[in-house]
């Protein structure tokens, strides 16, 4: 008689699992509360303690550990030398296993202290699913409750062939490695290494997207379980699947929107930059400052904001083509609104205010940066200028580094009263940058203005040129060996500068 082992923590649909087994001639093994309740709902299950000789000890740190169970598992059936020493000793092969393991993930996302989350370490889960795993061909080895139609299914009509057992070993030691791979996350947390030696990052996937950046490129969504709250933790309301260039996009709005607090403001953003931005006393007025600042780059693209979202504000939006508009909330009028168009995503964002993530992870081919997030914007204010910035510069100058840090580099945003006037990103030269965002905006008067740029001036170019736009006032991170040749350019025509010390590379 062919023998399963079962001992699972996942108890959904085992007990019709094991009827089904019985059905097809296994004897059940198994332990602790799984024994009991498949004795509870009728199957004739055998105790691990029967099959060892030995009691489960130590708290049930011990059951499973014992070459009774993995004599059974791990000797191969076509190795007479196996065969016989498992006869000698009296194993009884053990031809399928189903074992799913210990919440640990669950217990760390309720916050459980230390001691808890140690016991939540499964030991002889993961070491029962590797035996059975690497002994697959002789092993069937379950671990997803999904699985257990199909694996009754391929038992029934001798579908369990070799491959169909390498699939079930492949997908058991993808188990164990992400299991492995939290812990590791977990201790590394405890211990304060936030860069390891070894950095254990283990990703679920939980949607196939229609294709990546181009329609040539395959591409999935994953998920790090270990992040609990994610800036794109967010509900689907209304319109069509998210793509990838959506999250992508998405991810730089919200981020965004992330640095203004509790002030209201809008983001727009296309191709994943910022085009108008504007915080202001309400909703409404902070979406129509930030679609008028660019209400042609707007087209298109992403808004995401930090208001509930009232009617008024939604007929505007529906006024123009978005492919995404994203808050915390909706009016049911506002709702009512956007879902007049079919194919807009509406986005209930969960955790705005979410800085649960460590890691900006870029990955080339097979050479991978990791580097914390961004996540500082200003170290100080430090006015460099003989003329002093007014407190309403001050305050553009702040609204102006939130902005230009989500902008590629080299960047440049011109502002003014908490509003994008013009956008300068992605140019090898930060002149290049200025002059493209004033050429492109050429119709605004940029008097009264403030332009922040996100890294050093290395020349004083920038500020020529802003001073002949009649921009205001400037703020630039500072840090150039010829920093003193714009600040005495600066002198000379009267603009005040500030150094806000911290530059934001975005590339």
């Amino acid at each position: 008689m062919k023998r399963a082992l079962v001992s699972v923590t996942n108890k959904e649909g085992v007990v019709e699992f094991c009827q089904g087994l019985e059905k097809l001639g296994f004897e059940i093994v198994s332990t602790g509360g799984t024994m009991k309740k498949l004795i509870e709902a009728g199957v004739k299950a055998i105790a691990i303690d029967d099959v060892t000789g030995f009691p489960e000890m130590l708290d049930g740190r011990v059951k499973t550990l014992h070459p009774m169970v993995h004599g059974g598992l791990l000797y191969l059936r076509d190795n007479p030398e196996h065969v016989a020493t498992v006869e000698k000793h009296g194993i009884h092969s053990i031809d399928l296993v189903c074992v799913n393991l210990y919440e640990f993930e669950k217990a760390l996302r309720a916050g459980k202290p230390m001691a808890e989350m140690i016991e939540n370490i499964d030991i002889g889960g993961p070491s029962m699913i590797r035996s059975a795993a690497k002994n697959f061909k002789d092993v069937l080895i379950v671990t997803d409750p999904k699985d257990y139609d199909d694996v009754l299914n391929a038992i029934e009509n001798n579908l369990d062939d070799y491959n169909y057992r390498l699939n079930l070993a492949y997908k058991a030691f993808s188990c164990t490695g992400a299991y492995d791979a939290m812990i590791s996350r977990y201790f590394a947390s405890v211990v304060g290494d936030e860069f390891p030696d070894t950095l254990n990052i283990s990703l679920k996937k939980v949607e196939h997207l229609r294709y990546g950046e181009n329609s040539q490129q395959l591409a999935n969504r994953y998920v790090d379980p270990f992040v609990q709250k994610s800036l794109l933790d967010y509900e689907q309301l209304h319109g069509k699947e998210i793509s990838f260039n959506n999250l992508n996009d998405l991810y730089g709005a919200v981020a965004l929107v992330r640095e203004f607090g509790s002030q209201i403001v809008t983001a727009a953003i296309k191709h994943s930059t910022p085009c108008g931005v504007a915080i202001a006393d309400s909703g409404y007025e902070s979406y129509m400052k930030a679609y008028n600042a660019d209400p042609q780059s707007i087209f298109g693209g992403i808004v995401a904001v930090n208001y509930t979202v009232d009617e008024n504000t939604a007929i505007e939006m529906n006024k123009i083509f978005l492919e995404i508009v994203a808050a915390p909330d909706f009016t049911p009028e506002a709702l009512e609104v956007l879902r007049k168009k079919k194919n807009l995503r509406v986005l209930k964002l969960h955790n705005l205010d979410s800085r649960d993530a460590k890691y900006d992870i870029k990955y080339l081919e097979g050479k991978v940066l990791v580097q914390q997030l961004n996540n500082k914007m200003i170290d100080e204010m430090k006015v460099v200028t003989n003329e002093l910035p007014t407190k309403e510069q001050l305050s553009d100058m702040e609204f102006g580094m939130k902005v230009v840090k989500y902008v590629k580099s080299n960047a440049i945003c011109i502002v003014k009263d908490g509003v994008t006037l013009a956008i300068g990103g992605g140019q090898t030269s930060r002149v290049w940058a200025l002059e493209n965002a004033i050429h492109n905006n050429s119709h605004i008067d940029f008097s009264g203005s403030v332009l922040a740029s996100d890294a050093f001036f290395p020349f004083a170019d920038c500020v020529q040129v802003a001073y002949d736009a009649n921009i205001s006032a400037i703020i630039q991170p500072g840090g150039s060996i010829k920093d003193q040749d714009s600040i005495d350019l600066c002198n000379k025509l009267g603009i005040p500068m500030v150094f806000s010390g911290y530059r934001h590379f975005r590339h």
